[in-house]
């Protein structure tokens, strides 16, 4: 008998966490930090739905804050066990977590200066660089296509999910009590074909269970070609008008997008030419992981290192680590490119760009990631006139513009083709998670009626025997 019980990413897209129990042994597909409401993710990322000290292992899908954010406070908690991953998402995982460790502390920091100044008690990070470190010292890398016993007749294979550079999909394979075997399957982060970098999704092979992303259920994306073109004419008419592009980005996959399809479009003859900034250290730092990692990249990637071609270089490409250079950019006169951090603009340096260029309507601020409710990301896209920054309130007077296609998550059809594959007559059940509930409902129908399949939205805190 398996059981899953679902505590993140249920209902939503954030704070990944699934508990799987079977053979006596307790495991955990992801542990991602919630992210939201502050006063609801402090509580929901403090407290864990279950004894950290009871998971025998983590099985970690890839590096995103949202999959692996809080596997150092589930460690300062007790648990202790080996974190299973690729080889690349154990490198990317380790340097997000130091700088996930590190806002931690800022964040502590600037609630206590509230605190004091209100005569209450000091908060306590959620946790340090040193919980960080504990648990990256707990990373265990597993290549693709390579079946492990990670416990008693449990064995774990990945297979590349085409999201971000080591993302993975997973196969559990329980052997049963009366001989036989049961399959469960976990996307993680589906990527969609045709993804800068890295390979498309492939297959994991047929499973009795399947966990499934729904992020973009009911979504259709912009065609790659189309996009190229978009964000060209973007770029070509904010110029035109002697403006500046400021791009928030995620550091990990979709800056090394957004700066490969840079590249390729200067190689071709049709960048106009500006000087691109990348001004974000984590990002800087995970570029240089990137250039690790080449057995994750697709033929388009490999084809450019084979022609020493540096895919994450071009000239009028800068990279900025120190706040010194990132302050200079507030001084630029020109036409330039800026591409920064956070990619929802909840943080880091991309606050100070737009707080910098937001009322200047010769600018663009091109949003090219999902912006989940509440954030500053998504009132912009969604039209406001006003936007509060650094605690001042700004007049939008840039123009904002979006892109689709460089989202690392496959749409609805790419969900859908990905789910056809498998034998729908060993396929019992599928369990929809990491979308809004609209966006899960709208794939949970199309796969019951185009392939019969029996879906079900879990709510957190849901648990089903298998």
């Amino acid at each position: 008998m398996m059981q899953i019980e679902f505590q993140g990413a249920a209902r939503t897209v954030t704070g990944s966490m699934h508990v799987v129990r079977v053979n006596g042994r307790t495991l955990l597909l992801d542990c991602g930090l919630y992210q939201g409401h502050r006063d609801e993710a402090n509580r929901r990322n403090r407290v864990f739905p279950f004894d950290p000290r009871s998971i025998d292992a983590i099985i970690l899908s890839h590096a995103h804050i949202d999959h692996s954010g809080n596997i150092p406070g589930i460690v300062k908690q007790g648990f202790n066990g080996p974190v299973f991953c690729t080889p690349a998402t154990k490198d990317l995982a380790a340097l997000m977590l130091a700088d996930s460790a590190h806002i931690q502390m800022r964040d502590a920091e600037y609630i206590n200066k509230r605190q004091r100044r209100a005569g209450e008690p000091p908060v306590e990070p959620l946790y340090t660089p040193g919980d960080a470190a504990e648990a990256a010292a707990l990373f265990a890398g597993v290549p693709y296509h390579t079946p492990t016993e990670i416990l008693p007749g449990i064995t774990m294979t990945f297979g590349d999910a085409g999201h971000i550079i080591g993302s993975a999909t997973v196969v559990l394979t329980v052997d049963g009590r009366g001989g036989g075997k049961t399959t469960l399957g976990f996307t993680g982060d589906l990527g969609p074909n045709d993804l800068p970098i890295v390979r498309d999704p492939e297959f994991m092979g047929n499973v009795d269970l399947l966990i499934c992303e729904s992020t973009y259920g009911g979504k259709r994306h912009e065609a790659p070609e189309d996009r190229d073109e978009h964000i060209r004419a973007d770029i070509v008419r904010t110029i035109d008008r002697g403006g500046k592009i400021i791009m928030p980005a995620f550091s990990i996959g979709r800056t090394q997008n957004i700066v490969f399809t840079l590249h390729t479009l200067r190689d071709r003859g049709r960048l106009p030419d500006l000087p691109v900034y990348v001004d974000s250290p984590l990002a800087v730092n995970a570029t240089e992981i990137f250039r690790k990692h080449p057995e994750t990249f697709d033929e388009e990637v490999s084809e450019h290192i084979r022609k020493h071609h540096d895919p994450f270089g071009f000239d009028r490409l800068h990279y900025i680590r120190d706040v010194a250079d990132s302050k200079k950019l507030n001084e630029l006169s020109g036409p330039a490119l800026i591409i920064s951090a956070s990619g929802m603009c909840e943080a880091g340096r991309i606050l100070h760009h737009l707080a910098n260029n937001i009322e200047d309507p010769r600018n663009t601020i091109a949003i090219i990631g999902y912006q989940a409710e509440h954030t500053l990301g998504k009132r912009l896209v969604d039209g406001a006139e006003e936007v509060k920054i650094l605690g001042t309130m700004y007049r939008r007077r840039a123009e904002v513009v979006k892109y689709n296609s460089f989202s690392a998550h496959a749409d609805h059809e790419g969900l859908m083709a990905y789910a056809g594959q498998f034998d729908r007559k060993m396929l019992r059940r599928v369990f929809l998670v990491h979308g809004d509930f609209e966006r899960a409902t709208a794939l949970g129908s199309d796969l019951s009626q185009r392939y019969g399949l029996d879906a079900v939205i879990p709510a957190r805190g849901e648990k089903f025997d298998c």
